[in-house]
């Protein structure tokens, strides 16, 4: 899929049309919710001389809520005090192919996906911003997340924020290498309460919006209201470790890895969610120790740093957004996959979730898939 092909619609301006009066290496195109993060990412840059263009896409929500701002109303609003150009772009059937789709698939097949970073992946940093370059000539693209963009030794990096306990890079390892140069991100050096301050004292409009904690096409509602996967809702048998069984499931799609509340059978000691079975649609109980595993194996790699990403080399990993990275190494390396052996035990890596390998500067050398 292309940027030509990937049928992405344009909306007329939402007030006044882009209409660039700076050189090409002053504009920049920002992805704005409406939020506060990508609200004072565009008060930023424009207070930095450049000339911004406010983008706001359109998904399909499959469980709409009074709440949700699916078409960026309060990003036009943002826009117009800004006094900067905003476009709304329907990107419904690409995200439903390689979002949504994706999505529903991975939990069928017992997996725990995350559709942020293949949003990002293959969407904002892949479609859209070719789709965007296209129709507006704009080469830069800017976003609230937290992470940092840099560039040393004649490479360009990607890493950590500096408020560790609201970085984003993790959600971002997927992007290519070659969108690192253009790729803009304001809110790295800042903590989650300087950009308050900062929307505060710049009277945005947004100043006091919560944050959106759940899935965006989910109508910020649990993932499991959209899982109209049929099969993957049909009820089974849950064992134990040993394949005995001992109670009933509601369904695979209900279940992740590491998982304890919630599972409807009560063993007498911690059990968790260690196996599940989409072939057999069964899941198997069993202790920390029974889910937690040293080595992991992932697909759907990106590399970043070619030259650290060799055989044998230690980094710091992560296997889920949340925590902080753990010591391990590259045990083995192929052409689609690579091997990873922790030196200590990981809670839980659940097939379809990310790990994303760090060096010691905070910087993303590769990332990929889990599958085992």
């Amino acid at each position: 899929m292309t940027a030509q092909n990937c049928n992405i619609k344009l909306f007329e301006p939402t007030f006044r049309p882009w209409k660039p009066e700076k050189d090409s290496s002053r504009q920049i195109t920002v992805l704005m919710s409406g939020g506060v993060d990508s609200s004072v990412t565009a008060c930023l840059l424009k207070e930095k001389g450049y000339e911004v263009l406010g983008i706001t896409m359109k998904i399909p929500p499959l469980n709409s809520t009074d709440k949700q701002d699916c078409c960026g109303t309060d990003a036009a609003s943002i826009c117009g005090q800004l006094d900067i150009p905003h476009y709304i772009v329907d990107v419904t059937e690409p995200f439903e192919e390689l979002v949504i789709k994706r999505f529903l698939q991975s939990y069928a097949k017992g997996e725990t996906p995350n559709p942020c970073v293949d949003c990002n992946m293959l969407l904002k940093f892949s479609l859209v911003w070719d789709f965007l370059e296209e129709n507006f000539g704009i080469d830069k693209l800017a976003t609230g997340h937290y992470a940092r963009v840099s560039h040393n030794n004649n490479q360009w990096h990607l890493g950590m924020a500096k408020d560790k306990t609201k970085d984003q890079s993790y959600f971002l390892h997927g992007i290519a290498p070659a969108k690192l140069p253009k790729l803009r991100l304001p809110l790295g050096d800042f903590t989650k309460e300087e950009v308050r301050s900062i929307a505060a004292e710049s009277k945005l409009l947004v100043a006091d919006k919560s944050e959106s904690m759940e899935l965006c096409f989910a109508g910020q509602g649990d993932y499991r209201s959209v899982l109209d996967c049929s099969e993957a809702q049909m009820p089974g048998d849950i064992t134990d470790m040993q394949g005995n069984k001992i109670a009933k499931h509601k369904g695979i799609a209900n279940y992740t890895l590491g998982q304890r509340q919630g599972i409807g059978y009560a063993g007498g000691k911690p059990l968790y969610v260690a196996k599940i079975d989409p072939g057999t649609n069964t899941i198997a109980l069993g202790s920390r120790e029974d889910v937690s595993s040293t080595t992991i194996r992932a697909e759907e790699i990106n590399v970043l740093i070619p030259d650290e990403f060799v055989a044998e080399n230690s980094f710091l990993g992560k296997i889920r957004s949340y925590g902080s990275p753990q010591l391990c190494r590259l045990i083995n390396l192929s052409k689609t996959d690579m091997t990873v052996e922790f030196d200590k035990p990981q809670f839980a890596p659940c097939p379809g979730q990310k790990i994303v390998l760090y060096n010691n500067f905070d910087n993303i050398v590769a990332g990929g898939t889990i599958v085992s």
